[in-house]
């Protein structure tokens, strides 16, 4: 099977201490472990306000992860950890490598279209003629 990348955001209250952020992450990184998938990227996005109030608060902590995995497995797992931890408010899994497999496609598509359409020759920009000593000049017709 082939390995398909997911995007995991998690948003826990804003109160949670940093230490109790790095236990879920540490969690996390050790059932990645287990499932045999990799994880890319960890990053803590901090504090940040929300667009809509969730559990009457406005602000959340934000944690970003990138995960590669054959099995879907690691999603369900992943999930299910989040939602039993108590300091997580919402949580969100995204599978990213069909959108990337699209822009590819779509890309060389494009390249395709470009290589086989000719290129139209610029033509050179021919030098103005020069104005008359005599002043403006006047079109045979307003003369």
């Amino acid at each position: 099977m082939e390995e398909r990348l997911y995007d995991l955001i998690f948003i826990c209250r804003p109160d949670t201490p940093e230490a109790d952020i790095d236990k879920i992450v540490a969690t996390l990184e050790n059932t990645v472990a287990e499932k045999n998938a990799k994880l890319e990227k960890t990053e803590k996005w901090g504090r940040k306000r929300m667009a809509y109030p969730v559990k009457r608060l406005r602000e959340g902590f934000y944690v970003y992860m990138l995960v590669r995995s054959s099995q879907g497995e690691v999603v369900k797992e992943l999930e299910r950890r989040l939602k039993v931890a108590d300091p997580v408010m919402k949580y969100m899994t995204v599978r990213t490598d069909e959108e990337l497999k699209r822009q590819d496609k779509l890309k060389r598509h494009r390249e395709r279209r470009a290589a086989r359409r000719p290129r139209k020759a610029v033509p050179a920009a021919t030098p103005a003629a020069p104005v008359a000593a005599g002043g403006s000049e006047q079109s045979p017709a307003t003369a």
